[in-house]
């Protein structure tokens, strides 16, 4: 992983050298063309153009470091280093003190004359710099495009596994696999300046990470319930979804287009009173750029898509009737205004009139208070719809059902939720109406695909639970499902707040919903880690979570579910699942839980010896082994959390090496049963 990072580390500290060349290269162009420089002006012009050779040099330091780790671009990435490492030695030579000339009539030195040579130099260094930057691109991009085959190879393989041994070995590639395409295209993220994509993006890759989880459950349901066909749907399910994110991430990187894209773009709302408002003030300008007739047809089209809110059997019958009447005061003040502009164009006016000048303000008023109208409609329903789902009483009902193996209650309860997911996803749509910007458009198209989608898996997963009450693997994947409908509802709030900001003017650059994840905490600053440590604690982190699962999975096979070693070894996955959530939100808020939740550990050490002594001698021999590991790595991890600003540093030196050994333990406790 640390090789392919590579080029996205080296890829930033290109950028780094750009600003300073390109600020020093315009002074030196645009200095005043006189031959002879005082002393002071002379050191300056030489500093500048000493800057430009410098940071000319590390650049194509990086440049060079790139072209050796990928021969295919060696030669063309060489060159385009060669050229600019030329030309920032042309500069440097152009100002350097030591070539400059003294005058014989008062002594003042004659350098940096020859101004044709500097733009020269100039512009060969812009072009070479631009080359070296574009293939270190396509590398990036060529990588980002071998790690997501990488993963479609690995997902075919776990969609076709028959074993659980053999599950759980290519899962922890799987997870490798997935953490590495994650850092590439996180970073990519990043670096795009266009904030349609970045919010594609960014959807892309929040239906990765939920899937992820949702795809490791449903995977071992299937395995443990081969037969039963809702355990099938719904592994299907998770596959497909994995698999359209992994090739829009590749569409956004690629700049390629497809037929998905064309459903993204469609036209808002807001969108079409923006351009109708813009087409009738250009008028102002202008009384002959458009048709009546086209002006005209505007707004019909855009009468026409209010129909999402009229046409609802959500929207009230008061709410219907002032969306309609201010969609008939808008037709009427158009009218007026071609009435107005016709009558000009009549006399070969060539401003507009006073009458017509009166009607492009009633227009624009009208339009302007029908999208007021449709923002309160959206929103309130939005907000309602949140404040009734937040107590989740379809789900409880589903859990409760299903753990009972009650099918009737369990198809009751998901016709309830099949109608809460559809009042949610044609909310996201009128949302989407109303949202202000393109990049919230997308995230509100992102909201009502995730409902769609997630919804009736939540019902799958119910029916298996409900077909085998006992399967605590089924439970869970219930359990998941369920989570990631309430993470979705808390992105659906936070993405409400988005939109009445930017419809209030309290926001005018959207910020993208996936950097406010961390919001569903309460936070404290987020610790910055290093790519290494974050690739090395998402790839442990990933590991455990499997390995808790397992140590679940295990336990169920257990004739005596009371035993204390079975009792022990939950308590020790539900440990290691507490870590788990440790390495995905990495705040010092959840460290000092997850060292809370393991300064317990030594306390309940001497119950969970007494459990080991039952153990026959070789088995008993690990396992001590193993916890005297724990015990010694948690009351370490103690010391370091004591000073809160040692604590934070201590903490995340110490936890990998904590989830490493609760890996082992929870690797020995599955393995030790009857």
């Amino acid at each position: 992983f640390h090789s392919d990072s590579f080029v996205a580390e080296k890829s930033d500290s290109l950028v780094r050298y750009i600003p300073v060349s390109g600020r020093c290269i315009t002074t030196l162009i645009n200095h005043k063309d006189k031959p002879k420089k005082s002393e002071r002006t002379l050191a300056a012009i030489h500093r500048v153009g000493q800057a430009v050779s410098v940071a000319v040099g590390r650049f194509v330091a990086v440049g060079e470091a790139i072209a050796t780790e990928n021969q295919e671009l060696k030669d063309e990435m060489g060159q385009a280093c060669f050229e600019a490492r030329r030309a920032g030695d042309a500069i440097a030579q152009l100002t350097d003190v030591g070539s400059a000339v003294p005058s014989q009539s008062d002594g003042r030195v004659t350098v940096f004359s020859d101004r044709t040579g500097m733009v020269k130099a100039a512009r060969l260094l812009l072009s070479s710099v631009t080359k070296v930057l574009v293939l270190a691109d396509r590398i990036v991009i060529k990588q980002i495009i071998t790690s997501r085959n990488k993963v479609l190879v690995t997902l075919d393989h776990l969609e076709r596994v028959s074993t659980f041994q053999e599950f759980v070995q290519i899962f922890s590639q799987f997870g490798n696999e997935m953490v590495e395409f994650a850092h590439l295209t996180g970073d990519r993220q990043n670096d795009l300046k266009d904030e349609k994509k970045k919010a594609r993006m960014a959807a892309a890759r929040a239906v990765l990470e939920k899937c992820t989880m949702m795809l490791l459950t449903a995977s071992k349901t299937c395995l443990r319930h081969p037969d039963c066909e809702s355990a099938r749907i719904n592994k299907d399910a998770v596959f497909h979804r994995m698999r359209c994110a992994l090739e829009q991430v590749i569409e956004i990187v690629t700049e390629a287009r497809s037929c998905g894209e064309n459903k993204i773009l469609t036209a808002s709302i807001y969108n079409g009173i923006k351009d109708f408002k813009s087409s009738v003030e250009c008028l102002r300008e202008n009384l002959y750029s458009l048709s009546p007739q086209s002006v005209a047809g505007q707004l019909e089209a855009l009468v026409e898509r209010t129909e999402d809110f009229t046409d609802s059997a959500y929207t009230s019958h008061e709410q219907r009737q002032a969306i309609l009447g201010l969609c008939q005061l808008a037709r009427q003040d158009t009218q007026q205004l071609v009435h107005a502009w016709a009558e000009a164009q009549s006399v070969h006016a060539k401003e507009p009139t006073e009458d017509m000048e009166v009607s492009i303000l009633k227009t624009c008023q009208s339009v302007s208070d029908l999208r007021r109208e449709l923002h309160k409609v959206a929103v309130g329903r939005a907000s309602d719809l949140l404040k009734v789902h937040g107590e989740q009483l379809p789900l409880r009902a589903l859990k409760a059902a299903g753990a009972e193996g009650n099918l009737e209650a369990v198809a009751e309860y998901s016709r309830t939720l099949t109608e809460q997911k559809e009042q949610l996803v044609e909310t996201c749509r009128l949302l989407c109406h109303v949202s202000g910007t393109e990049p919230l458009e997308i995230t509100c198209i992102h909201a009502e695909e995730t409902f769609h989608v997630i919804g009736p898996q939540i019902i799958s997963a119910a029916q298996t639970l409900a077909l085998h009450p006992s399967s605590k693997i089924a439970k869970e994947n219930l359990e998941v499902f369920c989570e990631a409908w309430e993470s979705q509802l808390c992105d659906m709030a936070l993405l409400l707040r988005e939109i009445n900001d930017v419809f209030e003017g309290r926001r005018g650059k959207f910020t993208s919903w996936m950097d406010k994840h961390s919001a569903n905490l309460k936070t404290a600053k987020a610790v910055k880690l290093d790519a290494e440590e974050q690739t090395s604690m998402a790839k442990l982190g990933l590991e455990l979570r499997l390995l808790s699962s397992d140590v679940d999975t295990e336990v169920e096979k257990w004739e005596e579910q009371e035993h204390d070693i079975v009792r022990q070894s939950q308590s020790l996955a539900s440990m290691a699942y507490n870590m788990y959530l440790f390495t995905r939100y990495p705040t010092t808020t959840t460290a000092h839980i997850a060292v809370i939740n393991h300064l317990c550990f030594p306390k309940r050490h001497p119950s969970l010896s007494l459990s080991v002594f039952q153990l026959v001698d070789e088995e008993k021999s690990v396992v001590m082994t193993e916890m005297e590991k724990l015990v010694a790595l948690c009351q370490q991890l103690q010391m370091g959390a004591k000073t809160p600003v040692q604590g934070k540093t201590a903490t995340f030196q110490k936890v990998p090496i904590l989830l490493l050994c609760l890996v082992l333990v929870c690797v020995c406790a599955a393995s030790q049963r009857k």
